[in-house]
């Protein structure tokens, strides 16, 4: 039998096709780099054994086709070489699947995917049998049956197209490409096969027929790679899609196994060893499965405990967070074990942030979290509940004090930061539970404590007392009733006179704010004005109190009475942009005059903002009001300020009037005198204001201010703040025609007065009604001498201009 010419085109194209493809595949992994490049080096070398196990066979198919049926040991040699051939091919070509994006990230990764690809391959294998062995015999007598070399070369064929199999049905959308080169290595292995069995038993037609299929499969191979990289990626999912890897092909062997028993064939040990390595291939499987299931448990148990332990720690400062307080306290409370709860809080740190940044308050936050676990006792819990809170839970029940004390010590020493130290205090509140914890009230307890540890001072350590409930409870039940108290029509207006000295006639009244409530009683000034501030509520009070203050002033002023008001203004009503136009529309709505009315700001207000202070009390002054300093000398005015704002009265705080004995003149005869009221008494006339000393209550201090030349007092000594008709008795009898005025030293001289200047305020003479005449904003207070007589001189009242008014805390707390 002679080779055909059809044939020898078949191998001379076959070998062309298949140098061509080894060509490609050698190219691409010289260009390659990365970490991929060993899987394209692999890929060229199972090409080049591919190539030379194609030639070797196609070679020997010639050689021995004129003698075809006369060379069956030659054959069976050559055949047995391509059989080895194309087994390191395949062994290669498996190698190189392994290393595609994400198939063998680990050893378990590989071995998964090898053992699926052993499930597919014995399936394959198993199927392949049934095809080919008797009685079904597909090939009929072409079958090579008694080949040893077909046997190694059937499995290696089976491994390459399993592997490859489940490679593309695990990588990720698109899979064309992969597809391509899957087919394309199953070509090569299946190719050889086919050489191999042409050679044994097959036939020349065969072996070209491999031939052929060999060198498609390795051209479709390099074109599938020879552009671009590595094509796919592989997804070795634990649960992803392993039942059907593991259904499908025992399906497959079930049924071919019925076919070929219901056909009459029998198992040989080929069968049944392929069999078994479907068994123990899924039972490895299986076990590998489980395996991983059990590793999948513990990671997700680590990743809880790791994410419950996130869940309770604060991630700035590595404390515990509220949570992990709350479990803390929680476990206590089961456990029995009495604790005790400390509440800390830094004084002042928002202006930390506000002035130096939040990275720098991070800092500084992280840095506290670093002082509490370094000085707290084994098993404490420090913790942060949020923002500067922080609190320590110790257990046991030691005495927290010592601790509570060093920790004061410790938090309130400098924080070192790049641009400078920062410092700040910090304040405590303790609590302490008994065996059977309440979380809840313990937390609360604390806070309570804290609370007045900040009210108190701060920077300072406050242990929780029952008596802090009955003030929580008083407290929020006034703030409830404060709302509805204007409306309930419980709020009342008192009157405290101010006398004109030494004659001690009522010239004018200060406003005092007063609550009676039909189940609480009178509740103090000093108790519901400051809740009325922080609770926004002193707004509407103040607007109450300037209207009421109006409406009584214009009905003195109709009935022919003498007299100012004033009226307290709190700093929250004085910064509002509305209350000139408040202050404005009271004078219009109850035809008040606007000097009659005296708008009085504490030396607090001061402190605050002394330019937007100054601001706002020009406008008011621009109104016609008239502006009073209360409280002058309690602590906060320095001389300096006292000369930019705009006032036209300084009210002399209590403490000037009460702090010493009056002294005598040196050198000369005369009263005795208060020396502080003289001195604020000359600096008051020398800026051009009057001034009104508070707090007189004994005759002697009467005659001490007297003395220093003061023309106008407000205490006790003429009287508390009493109901609108009261005061209204004591005008009309300080008016009435047998009305003397009382017997009082006589007041020396005025202090000399130096002349006007941008500075000092020019005098004026005296006004003609006992009411003083508001000046312009930029022209001094008129000062005038006694008139001849000494007593009816010194009845009139001077000029008090003065600006707008409301509430004032400190006022009322006096006035109570």
């Amino acid at each position: 039998m002679q080779s055909s010419p059809g044939m020898v085109t078949v191998a001379v194209l076959s070998g062309l096709a298949a140098a061509a493809g080894t060509a490609l595949l050698a190219g691409s992994a010289r260009r390659r780099v990365g970490p991929h490049r060993q899987a394209h080096l692999l890929l060229a070398a199972a090409a080049g054994i591919t190539l030379l196990t194609l030639l070797v066979g196609v070679a020997a198919a010639l050689v021995a086709t004129p003698h075809w049926a006369h060379e069956q040991g030659q054959r069976t040699g050559w055949a047995t070489l391509v059989s080895v051939g194309s087994t390191l091919s395949a062994l290669t070509l498996g190698a190189a699947l392994l290393r595609l994006p994400g198939a063998a990230a680990t050893r378990t990764a590989a071995a998964r995917l090898l053992l699926d690809g052993l499930i597919m391959a014995s399936a394959l294998w198993f199927v392949g049998w049934v095809l080919f062995s008797p009685p079904t015999r597909l090939l009929g007598a072409a079958t090579p049956i008694a080949c040893v070399p077909i046997g190694l070369a059937t499995v290696s064929a089976a491994v390459t197209a399993g592997l490859t199999l489940i490679v593309v049905l695990r990588a990720a959308p698109p899979r064309g490409r992969l597809a391509l080169l899957a087919a394309g290595l199953t070509g090569m292995i299946g190719g050889g096969l086919g050489v191999s069995a042409g050679l044994c038993q097959g036939g020349p037609v065969m072996v070209h027929t491999g031939a052929a299929v060999l060198a498609a499969g390795l051209l479709a191979a390099a074109l599938a790679v020879h552009r671009v990289d590595l094509p796919g990626q592989v997804n070795v999912d634990l649960i992803r899609r392993d039942g059907e890897y593991a259904f499908v092909p025992m399906l497959a062997m079930a049924a071919s196994a019925m076919y070929h028993l219901v056909q009459g064939g029998g198992f040989d040990a080929m069968g049944i060893v392929a069999g078994s390595v479907e068994g123990f291939a899924l039972v490895a499987r299986q076990y590998l499965a489980l395996n991983d299931v059990r590793n999948y448990a513990d990671r997700l148990a680590e990743r809880e405990a790791h994410f419950r332990e996130l869940a309770h720690t604060d991630p700035l400062t590595g404390l515990a967070n509220r949570r992990g307080l709350l479990r803390a306290l929680h476990r206590c409370a089961e456990a029995r074990v009495p604790c005790v709860l400390l509440g800390l809080d830094l004084d002042g740190f928002k202006n930390v942030n506000d002035m130096r940044g939040h990275d720098v308050g991070d800092a500084v936050l992280a840095e506290v979290g670093r002082r509490l676990r370094g000085n707290l006792r084994p098993g404490d819990l420090a913790a942060r509940l949020g923002g500067d809170e922080f609190a320590v839970l110790m257990h046991g029940a030691s005495d927290a004090g010592p601790v509570a004390e060093r920790l004061l010590g410790v938090l309130g020493r400098p924080y070192e930061e790049a641009d400078g130290p920062v410092f700040l205090s910090v304040s405590i509140g303790v609590a302490r539970s008994s065996g059977q914890t309440d979380v809840e009230l313990l937390l609360r307890n604390a806070d309570l404590a804290l609370r007045y540890a900040k009210q108190r001072g701060k920077n300072r350590v406050e242990r929780y007392d029952a008596t802090y409930d009955q003030l929580l409870r008083r407290r929020t039940m006034l703030e409830h009733e404060l709302r509805g108290a204007i409306e309930r029509d419980e709020l009342r207006l008192a009157f405290q006179p101010v006398a004109s000295l030494p004659s001690v006639r009522p010239v004018g009244a200060e406003a005092l704010l007063r609550w009676h409530h039909p189940e609480l009683g009178n509740v103090r000034p000093d108790e519901f004005i400051p809740l009325a501030e922080e609770c926004g509520m002193i707004s509407k009070l103040g607007a109450w109190v300037l209207h009421q203050a109006c409406y009584q002033l214009s009905r003195w002023l109709a009935d022919g009475h003498d007299v100012w008001v004033s009226v307290n203004v709190s700093p929250r009503e004085l910064h509002a942009p509305e209350y000139v136009v408040q202050v404005a529309d009271a004078l219009r709505a109850h035809h008040v005059p606007p000097q009659r009315l005296v708008l009085e700001v504490t030396e607090h207000a001061v402190a605050t903002d002394l330019d937007e202070l100054i601001r706002r009390l020009a406008a008011l002054r621009r109104t016609g009001v008239r502006i009073a300093l209360d409280d002058f000398g309690a602590g906060y005015s320095s001389l300096g300020q006292l000369r930019r704002l705009p006032i036209d009265i300084l009210k002399i705080d209590h403490s000037l009037v009460a702090e010493h004995e009056p002294v005598r003149p040196v050198g000369r005869d005369g009263p005795a005198f208060a020396p502080m009221v003289d001195i604020v008494m000359r600096l008051g006339h020398q800026l051009g204001l009057e001034v009104i000393a508070e707090g007189v209550t004994t005759p002697t201090e009467l005659a001490a201010v007297v003395a220093a030349g003061c023309r106008f007092g407000q205490g006790a000594l003429f009287g508390w703040g009493v109901p609108a008709e009261h005061l209204e008795a004591m005008l009309e009898a300080a008016t009435s025609p047998g009305a003397r005025p009382a017997s009082v030293p006589p007041a020396p001289p005025p202090a000399p007065v130096r002349p006007a200047s941008p500075l000092l305020p020019r005098l004026r003479s005296d006004p003609p009604a006992s009411v003083p005449v508001p000046r312009p904003p930029n022209e001094g207070s008129a000062q005038v001498a006694p008139a001849a007589g000494g007593a009816s001189g010194a009845d009139t009242p001077r000029s008090v201009n003065q600006n707008v008014g409301s509430v004032d805390s400190s006022r009322e707390m006096r006035q109570a």
